[in-house]
């Protein structure tokens, strides 16, 4: 949520140094993301075309994300909102400052694997990690410092060795 000082891309370079050579792609389908998410948290779908339009807005206007739609695939969203209750309940009580009062949106792009977080760094760390990397993903220096930096706060660093 800040612009990146030398000193913020010199660090992922040296962690993409020190990780990249024994990490692989782990990269799961994005239905399996999906599962998980409604397994482990009560979620309520919304199908409101601005949600949708943001999630497919993410992939589609950012160069990195729709290099993974394949040639004639036409991008599709899902959207959910994480309910504030039962195991929901943590997510709530963990918000970062900038989102308290905020609901927690997940959106998905299915054919390209997409996903976002609105409102739970938390949430984001947990299905980053959970989800993984793909080959593409291996060869950003930020994308594979971000994934170490969220094994490690998962509390599972032997993760990244055997992943």
């Amino acid at each position: 949520m800040q612009e990146p000082t030398p000193e913020m891309v010199r660090a992922w370079k040296e962690t993409f140094e020190t990780y990249r050579p024994v990490l692989k792609p782990n990269n799961k389908p994005i239905q399996d993301v999906i599962s998980y998410l409604k397994q482990k948290y009560p979620v309520t779908e919304r199908t409101e075309q601005t949600l949708l339009r943001v999630v497919i807005e993410n992939v589609t206007l950012n160069e990195y994300n729709a290099q993974k739609i394949p040639a004639g695939k036409t991008p599709l969203a899902l959207v959910f909102q994480v309910e504030d209750a039962v195991s929901g309940k943590n997510l709530y009580e963990n918000q970062d400052d900038i989102f308290k009062g905020c609901a927690i949106i997940v959106g998905f792009e299915l054919v390209s694997g997409y996903f976002m977080v609105e409102g739970s760094s938390q949430l984001w760390d947990e299905l980053f990690v959970f989800r993984g990397l793909d080959e593409i993903d291996l060869t950003n220096f930020y994308l594979v410092a971000e994934y170490v930096a969220c094994v490690k706060k998962s509390g599972d660093p032997d993760r990244i060795l055997i992943s």
